[in-house]
């Protein structure tokens, strides 16, 4: 899953610069020639000799202001920019460094002394590494729910929390009342011999309970536990699957389990019960199927057809596309690799395939444009029996409901939105025909909602079930790839 985090910077500027250097002080650069600057012109240290010559070891060269002004480095970018809002700190990095730089050189940070003290390290073959504690940590302590299902036989909703690597089981009926922090679980699965790391699909086995657990990010792997399994315990079973899973979904009549693949975008299909190595039975994949960054997947095992939902980037794959699963990698000896700079942004869409699709088949129709209101759709739920597809439009904090014949940029025919919705960032959605409920996963808020099967507007819940005090929002931070700082906002920017 991908989403950019803007958290507000309220510690004061100074001691941050400071914690900064310190931080980037204790790591190591591995390489001949790998230098570590954090100020200062790399042209003075070379006449000052504090670079002594290439040894592989880190040595601190030297200490170097930041641009006098944001507009003067992003001059240095080409292309266009995205519009900001108006900064609303009157406080910016550029002068929090220049507050710090006495303070860090008191400290004998960047000074001669400690250019000297880094070279003759490295002469010594020995390397210095800093201990400190941060200045504070951002992280959300509670969990945050990014798919859900219901086992309708035993009356038990089941939430996968992507935070804190757990799956939370709860009774069907659970409702946190507002002045409670949380409402307990019956169970839950969690900790290191579950491999459970960014869950975020789930499938419930309709006659046996048992839990299909879909990892994204990191460990590949699809584990299946039985359904009455709790704390640290191992899987039943394992899959390994493609990098980058997302949803899942299984037709029973045939036995067969269907994943999605974020990047390279595809659809790989297993047996259900397949385990460790085995390859899937068939993939879609290729430059004609329109699958872009391809997340939620239901079925329609009633018209025999697949539904796809597409967040909207992808590569060009350079065999075209084929029934093999893709690599992902740029590398030219590899057919089922992306071809370097074929990266575009598309429209969110719902694609619609033959159930039994594989290779580089075209979809039978797709679902996009602004009409659509479509923007990140995650999750995905086909109803075969009223004949809608219900989708968890996660970036309009809605969701929206399309018939199964739908094609093109339509309006949907339901839309369950606003504030007495108390739906915020849904991910993860189940349809309850049993009970004739629908049940939302608010990866904004610590909570799942349930709502009857048809509602629509700014209906409330009729229940919800929190892992959180009411009104704490969820940072949604999920396996972040960098960080930079707004000198403008005094705000810190997370892309996971």
């Amino acid at each position: 899953m991908r989403r950019l985090l803007r958290l507000n910077f309220r510690r004061s500027p100074v001691a941050w610069v400071i914690a900064l250097a310190g931080a980037a002080l204790s790591v190591l650069l591995a390489g001949r020639g790998t230098v570590l600057s954090l100020g200062g012109s790399f042209d003075t240290a070379m006449r000052d000799g504090a670079v002594r010559r290439p040894t592989g070891q880190p040595q601190l060269v030297s200490i170097e202001p930041l641009p006098q002004s944001l507009s003067q480095s992003l001059s240095m970018m080409d292309g266009e920019m995205c519009q900001w809002m108006p900064a609303s700190s009157s406080e910016g990095l550029v002068a929090a460094l220049r507050q710090a730089r006495p303070a860090l050189l008191s400290q004998g940070v960047g000074g001669p002394a400690a250019r000297a003290a880094s070279a003759a390290a490295a002469d010594g073959h020995t390397s210095l590494a800093l201990e400190r504690p941060p200045v504070r940590t951002i992280r959300d302590s509670f969990p945050t729910y990014s798919a859900v299902a219901v086992d309708v036989r035993n009356n038990e909703i089941v939430l996968q929390d992507e935070n804190l690597f757990q799956i939370m089981v709860y009774d069907r009926m659970a409702n946190t009342p507002p002045a409670a922090t949380m409402t307990e679980p019956k169970r839950v699965i969690s900790g290191p011999l579950t491999k459970s790391e960014f869950n975020c699909g789930l499938y419930i086995d309709p006659q046996t309970g048992d839990i299909y657990s879909v990892n994204n990010d990191t460990l590949d792997t699809l584990v299946i536990f039985s359904r009455n399994a709790r704390g640290n315990v191992r899987p039943d079973r394992e899959l390994h699957t493609p990098h980058r899973t997302y949803g899942i979904a299984v037709e029973e009549a045939n036995e067969e389990m269907y994943l999605t693949v974020q990047d390279p975008p595809m659809v790989v299909v297993y047996h259900k019960y397949a385990k460790g190595e085995e390859k899937p039975v068939r993939v879609l994949r290729g430059n004609r199927t329109g699958l872009a960054d391809a997340h939620g997947l239901g079925l329609d095992t009633k018209n025999g057809w697949m539904f796809v939902a597409n967040y909207g980037s992808a590569a060009a794959y350079a065999d075209e596309g084929g029934n093999a699963v893709g690599t992902g990698t740029s590398l030219a000896t590899e057919g089922t690799a992306m071809v370097p700079g074929s990266g575009r942004y598309y429209p969110p869409s719902i694609t619609v395939y033959p159930i039994q699709a594989s290779g580089n088949t075209a979809p039978l129709r797709t679902i996009s444009g602004p009409n659509t209101t479509l923007n990140w759709p995650a999750h995905i739920y086909v109803d075969e029996e009223q004949g809608e597809v219900f989708v968890a439009n996660d970036g309009d904090n809605s969701i929206v409901v399309f018939r199964v014949t739908d094609s093109g940029d339509v309006a949907p025919t339901r839309v369950l939105k606003g504030p007495r919705t108390l739906i915020q960032n849904p991910t993860g959605i189940f349809v309850d025909t049993v009970h004739n409920e629908l049940v939302v996963a608010n990866m904004g808020s610590h909570s799942a909602t349930v709502y009857p099967r048809a509602a629509q507007g700014n209906t409330p819940p009729l229940r919800t079930i929190r892992s959180g005090p009411l009104g704490q929002p969820a940072l949604m931070i999920g396996n972040p790839g960098s960080v930079a700082y707004d000198t403008k906002r005094n705000e810190i920017i997370a892309p996971n």
